[in-house]
């Protein structure tokens, strides 16, 4: 237990802050079920991204103080052999960054008198003075070799250390992300609170869609990935619906084929919905993607985003295990992906995914005492 005299004195109503990275849409998605559980808790939430998820969260959440702080600007390369060496030039771009939201932070704590931060691998949102909560499920960062693995995971625990506690979006046991999230040698601040999904299961929901393609991850990858979909759909005799993954654009795509349809973006509670009005997703094999799609049980092809170690790794163990079919990127057809995942053998498992409210809520409750516990 932490003496409470360490940190603000805590309000009737917790302020709490929840600062999700950028690097596409994953991170701040992920966060909606838990600033959902706060605010069900009567907590006063504050929310600080970046970019697209910027937008996203004041969409899902029109009533919450939400403030811009930058991002890591992180370019990718188009090509996947030149991701790994275009990602390492930008390392000292990378600590510059977390050194200014540091800064940032202090200021916001002293303005707000915020009791505590939640930060979805934001590698600079912690404070000495309230309890610091990091979310991660990467313990192993896939990288080209062994050795940079090994050089990744020093500097992740570094920041991980820094934290309070680290809370691992999985199961302690048979985990989702397979070795991403289970290390031997670990942080001891490790909390595995579960998966985290935005999304419920719905009553009497019609299948009306035979495919939902859904589009995200950073640029330029899924914009080109969304020109190969776009150069196939018009030969598609099934009905379509396309979910390009872009919150902030106003100018929509249209398509000769009526039994197709393409959104921009689509809130939570109605890509909830169209995912489960669909007969197969189609989508990136982004962490919060596959948990959404464990949640509502659906079946799915996965494309990794090329470069994207995790992505890769994670798509080839859950095919592995038969969870979900997976293709590569460069050699997506989109016939030959669907008629070989109608006779993929889907293993058809319910799994429990409300663990993490129960962390939260003692979370809140230590809060409220005065004293911040370990769960």
């Amino acid at each position: 237990m932490i003496n409470g005299n360490n940190f603000y004195y805590p309000h009737p109503q917790p302020k709490i802050l929840v600062a999700p990275l950028d690097w596409g849409l994953g991170h701040a998605t992920r966060c909606i079920p838990i600033i959902k559980q706060l605010i069900l808790q009567h907590c006063e939430v504050y929310i600080a991204a970046s970019g697209n998820s910027f937008f996203l969260l004041k969409k899902e959440f029109p009533g919450t103080v939400i403030l811009r702080i930058p991002g890591y600007k992180i370019s990718y390369s188009n090509n996947k052999k030149n991701l790994p060496f275009k990602l390492f030039l930008q390392i000292p771009k990378i600590f510059f960054s977390i050194c200014k939201e540091k800064l940032w932070l202090k200021k916001f704590i002293k303005k707000y008198k915020i009791d505590a931060v939640i930060s979805d691998n934001r590698f600079g949102m912690y404070d000495k003075k309230i309890p610091s909560i990091y979310i991660t499920h990467q313990l192993l960062i896939k990288t080209v070799n062994t050795f940079s693995e090994r050089i990744a995971q020093r500097i992740h625990y570094y920041f991980i250390k820094k934290y309070y506690q680290c809370w691992v979006p999985d199961y302690k046991e048979n985990g989702l992300a397979g070795e991403l999230s289970h290390q031997k040698n670990k942080p001891a601040n490790i909390l595995y609170i579960g998966p985290l999904s935005r999304f419920e299961q719905l009553q009497n929901v019609s299948e009306i869609f035979d495919v939902l393609i859904s589009l995200s991850g950073p640029e330029p990858q899924r914009t080109i990935f969304e020109k190969i979909i776009l150069s196939q759909l018009n030969n598609q005799n099934k009905k379509i619906l396309l979910v390009r993954g872009l919150p902030n654009e106003n100018k929509n795509l249209q398509t000769k084929n009526e039994s197709i349809k393409i959104i921009n973006h689509l809130p939570a509670e109605e890509l909830n919905k169209a995912f489960q009005q669909s007969k197969i997703i189609i989508s990136r094999s982004g962490y919060t993607t596959i948990m959404d799609l464990i949640k509502l049980c659906k079946k799915a092809v996965l494309v990794p985003t090329p470069g994207q170690t995790e992505q890769e790794y994670l798509a080839n163990y859950l095919m592995e295990k038969n969870i979900f079919y997976a293709v590569n990127q460069k050699k997506i057809s989109l016939k030959e992906a669907l008629n070989e995942a109608s006779n993929f053998l889907f293993i058809s498992e319910s799994f429990l995914m409300d663990d993490y409210k129960k962390v939260i809520n003692e979370f809140v409750l230590s809060l409220k005492s005065g004293n911040f516990a370990t769960q």
